[in-house]
């Protein structure tokens, strides 16, 4: 079977060291026996001959579009001038394509054609796992080696398949709640401590004419945040790693429970009417303009709540905590990954001044600077090991400590659903929390649905 139709296929379940560039100097020509002489002075002197500088063209797709990744933008493009600048004749042409068009369109079809961009925003697991195995994606593991960056990483697990490394996070993250800490102190509410704590803040929040959550849920993996979160509560968070064995099913009473439980808020009237029509930006809008209170989000959107031009008079007002256990002094569960990052073509690496170029990226995006600047900047988490001095220096921001606090606080931490399940079943559950949400579907006979697309895809050996 050809690769592409081998990719096409499985798409239908899932969704050099630098080289050195400076000539020999030729200060005088040698003469017989060795004996050294000058130059003739009617002759024209040698100079070193310049390095080729003959032009070639590399693409970047990112995802870095609109205000909130404005950022992560500008980092990327400074790292962008420091790698052209190291090679000569180097152009890199940036594509911007929003992260789920990227994800579920745009890089599976270029994937099936094996024609990658040379440098692409990839999720490490199972999308990097799965174009690796087909040959579509550079493996970086001895470049890592070759760099001595390989162990410089928290954690290289969601881009490690095989034994084999497919691509580099950017950044950390966690899931937890945004809060209106000018609110809470006005109303005289604290943390919640239990699951049961935060549902008597929203009724006391809905009573005040505020909406208790924030949430725009045009796109499934929005509200699936929450869902996620709430299923590992009531489950477990080791059973999502058990859907595509076999192991565990999603018409499992317990993680039913946990989508009923975000029926019942969504029933509530917890969230906004009309949220099947939201885009993910108008949730955060909802928290600026104080209409919502609380939000589930990825840190990653601190940065939103730290700028003035994003968050107005809202900046400063702003906490973080993590989704409370179900009982008190309760094991704190929250997803926590480094699963986002980019990764490189393997054909792209067949050409030697692409393979420099790659090397050479890698070693200016993936530096303590660029690191600690994206944490000052950004508000991402560091995906690579930094001193914890250096992370609380680089951002006295009190959001950011607020994040720091949760993260210390985290007893289990679990990578996000999509992460764990193919891209079959992550497209299903997207419409099929949709469902549940608009009242189409009761959470069991959505799940009975979703375990039906489980089967399949675990059948077809994805």
């Amino acid at each position: 079977m050809k690769k592409s139709a081998s990719i096409l296929l499985s798409l239908a379940f899932i969704a050099t060291t630098a080289l050195s560039g400076c000539s020999g100097s030729k200060g005088g020509t040698a003469g017989p026996a060795g004996n050294s002489q000058p130059p003739d002075s009617n002759k024209e002197t040698s100079s070193p001959a310049p390095e080729t500088a003959e032009p070639f063209e590399m693409t970047i797709r990112h995802t870095q579009l609109g205000e909130a990744k404005k950022f992560r933008l500008a980092i990327l493009e400074d790292v962008v001038k420091k790698t052209e600048a190291a090679i000569p004749g180097l152009k890199f042409k940036l594509d911007a394509v929003d992260s789920e068009v990227n994800r579920t369109e745009k890089l599976r079809g270029e994937m099936a054609a094996s024609s990658p961009p040379d440098i692409f925003d990839v999720f490490g697991s199972p999308d990097a796992g799965l174009y690796g195995k087909e040959g579509l994606v550079l493996d970086l593991t001895s470049i890592l080696d070759e760099l001595n960056l390989k162990d410089k990483f928290t954690s290289l697990d969601p881009f490690t398949h095989n034994g084999k490394i497919y691509g580099l996070p950017i950044g950390g993250s966690i899931e937890g709640y945004f809060y209106n800490k000018a609110y809470f102190e006005e109303k005289g509410l604290s943390i919640p401590k239990t699951l049961d704590e935060l549902e008597k803040i929203a009724e006391t929040i809905k009573a005040d004419g505020k909406i208790p959550f924030a949430q725009g849920s045009k796109d499934g993996w929005v509200p699936l945040m929450t869902t996620n979160n709430l299923w590992s509560y009531y489950a477990g968070p080791e059973i999502t790693y058990g859907f595509k064995t076999g192991e565990a099913k999603w018409t499992d009473p317990k993680v039913v429970q946990g989508f009923e439980k975000h029926r019942e808020w969504v029933d509530k009237g917890y969230f906004k009417k009309g949220e099947l029509g939201l885009e993910y930006a108008d949730m955060r809008n909802q928290v600026i303009s104080g209409e919502a209170i609380m939000m589930m989000d990825g840190s990653w959107a601190n940065s939103v709540f730290t700028d003035p031009q994003q968050a107005g008079d809202m900046v400063g007002k702003i906490g973080f905590f993590n989704m409370p256990p179900l009982k008190e002094n309760g094991e704190v569960i929250v997803m926590q990954d480094t699963n986002n990052g980019y990764g490189f073509s393997a054909k792209a690496a067949e050409d030697p001044r692409k393979l420099k170029a790659i090397k050479e990226f890698i070693k200016n995006m993936w530096t303590e600077e660029m690191q600690i600047r994206g944490l000052k900047e950004d508000g991402v988490l560091p995906a690579m090991k930094i001193d914890q001095a250096q992370l609380t220096a680089a951002s006295s921001d009190p959001l950011m400590q607020d994040i720091f606090q949760a993260v210390s606080e985290i007893d289990i931490s679990f990578p996000a659903f999509d992460a764990l399940v193919q891209s079959s079943v992550k497209t299903a559950l997207n419409i099929g929390i949709q469902q549940v949400i608009g009242g189409e579907l009761e959470p069991a006979k959505m799940l009975g649905n979703l375990q039906k697309e489980q089967e399949a895809a675990n059948a077809s050996g994805d």
